[in-house]
């Protein structure tokens, strides 16, 4: 979907089943150097712009404002239901996956860098939303959202559905040797990360490699995982970047509704 003065830009990948949305930078009303579609309330923006903005994206996906479920991301592993966000006060609740099988609930979670991981159970019509920066993905949130939708909602691995969203792709992310030691702890194998060619004692990490490592040994077959390709370091007119903006920059959003 395009953008128009007052409409944003909603990414979708045709391959994935459940109602669904990945936000650009473009359609907003905020100014450099958050222009102009900022989601992030907690990132010096103006208030008022980020409420229109919000009011935008939710209008264009259709989703109701008060039927938005938001967790306080902290690169963790936990996941929590839209029930259990709203009690604890939306947007409040300390977790990094959510997780619901009510059309009714839209789940949202923000990045700027971060990988945007959704999962859908056709049959079931369960849903889940993950915020996958390397720690969680290091923690076990891919797994701790899959095996979520198979113990609360009776879904099996082998029918989920998973679409990877904008994020900061391999030539663009640099990491030191203790993060790659981090993923090896955690058993994922050695492909998720390369020496960078300039700097021999520094890495370039892939955090999809490892995304979709962990969806393989939750028993997602690889064949059900899609992705848009869109790097938010490389493409500064469709994207933020955190690293690449040096912290001073918006944050997307990832929408996604049980069937």
């Amino acid at each position: 979907m395009g953008a128009s003065a007052d409409r944003p830009t909603l990414l979708r990948l045709d391959a994935f089943s459940a109602p669904h949305a990945f936000t650009t930078r473009e359609g907003g009303v905020s100014v450099a150097p958050f222009n102009t579609l900022n989601l992030g309330a907690s990132v010096g923006d103006d208030v008022q712009a980020v409420d229109t903005n919000r009011a935008r994206v939710l209008a264009a996906f259709g989703a109701h404002p008060d039927r938005v479920a938001f967790a306080h991301q902290v690169h963790g592993a936990r996941v929590v239901t839209p029930a259990e966000a709203e009690d604890a006060g939306m947007g409040d609740v300390q977790a990094d996956a959510l997780v619901s099988d009510d059309p009714e609930w839209t789940l949202a979670i923000s990045m700027a860098d971060c990988l945007p991981l959704l999962l859908h159970d056709p049959d079931g019509g369960a849903v889940a939303a993950v915020h996958a920066g390397w720690r969680g993905v290091v923690a076990g949130v891919v797994e701790v959202a899959v095996d979520a939708l198979v113990q609360r909602y009776g879904a099996s691995p082998e029918r989920l559905r998973a679409a990877i969203g904008p994020h900061i792709h391999q030539p663009a992310y640099q990491v030191g040797g203790e993060v790659v030691d981090a993923f090896r702890e955690a058993g994922f194998p050695s492909d998720v990360a390369h020496v960078d060619a300039g700097q021999p004692d520094r890495y370039r990490l892939s955090v999809e490699r490892a995304v979709r490592f962990a969806l393989q040994r939750s028993g997602v077959p690889e064949a059900a995982v899609t992705s848009g390709g869109w790097c938010t370091a490389a493409d500064e007119a469709r994207f933020y970047s955190h690293r690449r903006d040096a912290g001073r920059t918006g944050r997307h959003w990832a929408l996604v509704r049980a069937t």
